[in-house]
């Protein structure tokens, strides 16, 4: 459109910079709301209590939490961080009844068969209803969990729980406590199921040691999973006591074909030169005999001879060889024998 004069041009160019400086401020102002409701910043969103659990980004939840299986249940430790509330923020144990008492709170809160996130809730919705936090944002992590570790005791030297990350063998689980003791048995009780259920409930796997220790048998080296309890139950004990070269308590490490009376006695570093051979004896626990103990004769020329079957041994037994020059002392040799025995250390070897 033609300008007729100077000042209709400049009024025009007046009515377009005024047109420009409006649409500009409106747009400011637009913008300036959102800040201030905080839509247009991120880091204010995440407010505590403003955000579900469901609605913070996958990157932010705690490990426990992405996994499905991460199931709350007693003696569990769990690590609670309250958001600027220090005096709450620390590691909790899940009672046996499966609660957790935090401080300042009237009573436990339930936590057994929940998930972390689930925990989280219960204990942010206690705290807001008791008055302690208005707005709580709370973070809850398994810190370690007898349902994801693999307790071993028994026999071996370091006896405890042991955590369990993946695919776990029992040749794993027998490294991670240190190998066997001296006294172990040659079989180890793989428990899995419920403490306290009835037999139906629970299972028990009984595995030879000796094919996986000493053969290197894949098939001994059963799967462990978490939850489950290995015992290495300790091995049998049978004593040497009298006119020995070498008395003590010695392991029967065969647990099927266990120890013979030659065999304790060789162990035993054989028979003294004033041993009284013929009349040795294995002394046993019987709750049927008057004094708790029965006598079974053993000769040892014998048996040394060919002439005679060479007794099995059982756990616990004791096998007597007499000296001559106690031979008129021969009931109290017994009961010295039996004072020897329980008064000798396991696995002695003097």
């Amino acid at each position: 459109m033609p300008f007729r004069s100077g000042g209709q041009l400049r009024f025009f160019l007046w009515f377009l910079v005024m047109s420009v400086s409006l649409t500009v401020g409106t747009g400011a102002n637009a913008q300036s709301t959102t800040t201030a409701t905080g839509l247009s910043q991120p880091q204010l969103a995440v407010v505590p209590g403003a955000l579900k659990n469901s609605d913070v980004p996958r990157s932010l939840k705690n490990p426990s939490e992405l996994d499905s299986d991460s199931i709350i249940s007693p003696d569990d430790i769990l690590d609670v961080y309250v958001m600027d509330v220090a005096e709450l923020s620390r590691q909790y144990r899940v009672s046996p009844s499966g609660t957790v008492g935090l401080p300042l709170l009237p009573s436990a809160i339930p936590a057994a068969g929940m998930t972390p996130s689930q925990f989280s809730d219960a204990l942010g919705k206690q705290l807001h209803d008791n008055g302690l936090v208005m707005a709580p944002h709370i973070v809850v992590t398994i810190v370690s969990s007898r349902l994801k570790s693999v307790a071993i005791t028994g026999s071996v030297k370091m006896p405890q729980i042991y955590p369990v990350f993946g695919r776990t063998t029992l040749l794993d689980v027998l490294s991670q406590a240190q190998g066997l003791t001296d006294d172990a048995s040659n079989v180890a009780m793989i428990s899995r199921g419920k403490l306290g259920e009835q037999a139906t409930g629970q299972t028990i796997q009984t595995v030879n040691l000796k094919n996986l220790l000493q053969t290197a048998s894949a098939a001994a080296n059963v799967e462990v999973y978490p939850g489950d309890r290995v015992t290495v139950p300790r091995a049998g004990i049978v004593y040497v006591v009298g006119a020995v070269n070498k008395p003590g308590g010695f392991v029967i490490k065969e647990t099927d074909d266990g120890m013979t009376v030659l065999q304790a006695l060789a162990m035993a570093e054989d028979a003294k030169s004033t041993a009284v051979r013929n009349n040795s004896m294995i002394i046993r626990a019987d709750s049927s005999a008057p004094d708790g103990h029965k006598q079974i004769p053993v000769n040892l020329n014998l048996i040394l001879a060919g002439k005679a079957s060479d007794p099995m041994l059982h756990a616990d037994d004791i096998l007597f060889v007499p000296d001559s020059t106690a031979k008129k002392a021969f009931r109290r040799g017994i009961e010295a024998a039996l004072q020897t025995a329980t008064m000798l250390a396991i696995y002695a070897r003097p």
